[in-house]
């Protein structure tokens, strides 16, 4: 079976180290990505968005992202700084000049693998907005996304992406607070393809060690979930870790399994 992974992270513009909105930096939008090399780039609310191309190895999967970054800067004024910020805190002038459209959240449902029920849509009052680096993973073609038999296909996996790289991120990702809006354990998007997986935050996307990892640990997830080598993905512990941001255990947890794999120097 081939595997393909793609990702769609976001990131925050900063003016003198103040986060300012990225509504109508770029021409691409959510319903119209601008094409790029390697990808697409695009506004996501106040924060700007870019999509890899599916890639079925690692070396593409770095390509993909180094390229597509690039070019998204290059699209910024150069007095500007693009970063990738789990969490980014607007002052309440940048809030009032933004478009009431760019202040919306939550408007495409993604759902919960532990229940399979809907979450519900995040709080766009609040005074953050939040970067997220979900994974796109493909490994079928023209699936009903509301097929009983795919959506439990892509629970299991989920919660197999939960212990293998949901909760050991809670080790390196350092932010808790975007877990308010977005990023709950099991949070996915079923795909005529296969799954969107929406559990991490940015906070891999700038450094090439960590994408490595997620590359690695996602496959070492996949091939978890389709060989059923162990039961970890059928427990909802996982889920509770990473909700309750327990590094402790999570800490104790890849001190302790074979399965658990961090970068080095983590």
């Amino acid at each position: 079976m081939k595997i393909l992974l793609g990702s769609d992270p976001e990131m925050f513009v900063y003016k003198d180290g103040e986060a300012i909105s990225a509504h109508g930096m770029v021409d691409g939008t959510k319903d119209n990505p601008l094409l790029v090399k390697n990808g697409a780039v695009q506004v996501d609310g106040m924060a700007l968005e870019y999509n890899t191309n599916p890639a079925s190895n690692l070396n593409a999967w770095e390509r993909n992202h180094v390229t597509v970054q690039q070019q998204l800067q290059d699209m910024i004024d150069e007095k500007l700084e693009i970063k990738a910020t789990p969490t980014a805190f607007f002052s309440d002038e940048v809030f009032k000049k933004t478009p009431k459209n760019a202040l919306v959240l939550g408007c495409e449902p993604d759902y919960n693998a532990y229940t399979g029920i809907e979450n519900i849509p995040p709080n766009a009052k609040v005074k953050f907005r939040t970067g997220a680096g979900h994974i796109h993973i493909g490994w079928t073609k023209g699936e009903d996304i509301n097929d009983p038999f795919h959506r439990a296909e892509c629970e299991a996996l989920v919660k197999s992406l939960d212990y293998h790289l949901g909760m050991p991120s809670l080790l390196i990702d350092g932010d808790a607070k975007r877990r308010e809006l977005y990023g709950k354990a099991g949070a996915y998007r079923p795909k005529e393809y296969g799954l969107e997986y929406r559990t991490l935050s940015n906070f891999w996307i700038a450094n090439a060690k960590l994408r490595k990892w997620v590359w690695d640990t996602t496959i070492l997830a996949i091939k978890s979930a389709m060989d059923d080598d162990n039961n970890h993905r059928h427990s909802d512990r996982w889920g509770q870790i990473i909700n309750s941001n327990d590094i402790d255990e999570a800490k104790w947890w890849c001190d302790h399994s074979s399965y658990l794999k961090l970068p080095q120097g983590y």
